[in-house]
């Protein structure tokens, strides 16, 4: 999730219940996303939109506010903060985390709070001529990252994710791990990537030596919280390591831990916007478009729609129809159209 955008002055934390019942509203807040095992994204966005909620009515305390001061917030946000629909649903989603999870209210209010409509586009989509020339100007992990979401159709946090525990070489499978929804799945791995994701990991090893012999804490379990609980020391596991591991520690602002973090989306975003300017692609190319064109491809060659929605772990087909602007002829033996490249 991206973070809501608010005055540097709201930094500050808002004791926005009396000092003699701690812990304070935000901390609470904060508590409730953690033990639910929400990501630090979610909790950094959650936490900034209710701190602006509380603000937006002069420091009220939301429980004795309710639906008619949500109303009034989500829609100035629209006429003067211009925000995207999708950034408006996500301010109402913090709102009833809070009224729901942490103050425990009732919200008979509810069905009377408008929810922004999100516009129905169709999706950025490259051809092949135009992926080509994209990935051709891209090497390196960057590149190698790229390569793997188009010919996979993982999402960009997908395949930042990636553990070494889930490339199966064996069986030609990647595993995802708690993807959206939180929902694990099996794709294809493509045949020519093999060699280079067996490169990538040995560079990762190095990595992950260079950290057991500075005896760091290793890296962090999130989003797979359960595996932490069953395996204690999981972080610690060459087989729970990133594939893609950044080239520098960091310190968790949680627990202020040094750990190893994956490596950061706005790596590959830069490298993917320059490749598409060296390009010259008008096309607005983002990470997302790797996934959309792997979709599109795969539709055109005649794989079935159904074959399609497992991959991408869409819930229902209908989240794939929008593909279906190319024809769908059907298919059988699934072969990514990397290979094909």
């Amino acid at each position: 999730m991206s973070k809501p955008p608010f005055d540097q002055q709201t930094a500050t934390e808002l004791a926005v219940a009396p000092t003699s019942q701690p812990p304070r509203l935000l901390d609470r807040v904060r508590s409730a996303l953690r033990v639910r095992h929400y990501s630090r994204r979610t909790e950094e966005a959650y936490v900034a939109w209710i701190r602006r909620y509380i603000l937006f009515h002069g420091k009220r305390h939301p429980v004795e506010m309710g639906g008619e001061e949500v109303t009034a917030f989500l829609s100035n946000l629209a006429t003067e903060g211009s925000v995207a629909a999708s950034t408006q649903n996500q301010a109402l989603a913090a709102l009833l985390f809070l009224y729901r999870q942490v103050l425990e209210v009732e919200l008979p209010w509810l069905n009377a709070v408008v929810r922004a409509k999100k516009p129905r586009r169709l999706p950025t989509v490259l051809d092949l001529s135009e992926t080509r020339q994209l990935l051709a100007r891209m090497d390196g992990i960057t590149g190698l990252v790229a390569r793997l979401m188009y010919g996979t159709g993982l999402r960009l946090n997908e395949a930042l994710q990636l553990r070494v525990k889930d490339l199966e070489f064996g069986r030609r499978e990647l595993i995802v791990r708690e993807g959206k929804g939180a929902k694990d799945r099996v794709t294809m791995l493509p045949e020519s990537l093999i060699l280079l994701l067996r490169d990538q990991l040995e560079r990762a090893k190095l990595l992950f030596e260079l950290d057991r012999s500075r005896n760091t804490t290793g890296i962090t379990m999130q989003p797979l919280a359960s595996a932490g609980r069953a395996q204690p020391r999981a972080d610690l596991s060459w087989g729970s390591f990133w594939v893609f591991p950044a080239s520098h520690p960091s310190t968790d602002p949680r627990s202020g831990s040094v750990y190893r973090p994956h490596l950061h989306e706005q790596v590959l975003q830069r490298a993917l916007k320059t490749a598409a300017r060296e390009a010259g692609i008008v096309k607005p190319v983002s990470s997302h478009c790797l996934r959309h064109s792997f979709a599109t491809h795969m539709l055109m060659s005649g794989y079935d729609i159904r074959a399609v929605q497992e991959l991408l772990g869409h819930a229902d087909v209908s989240t794939t129809m929008i593909y279906t602007h190319v024809l769908n002829r059907g298919g059988r033996a699934i072969r990514s159209p990397v290979d094909s490249m």
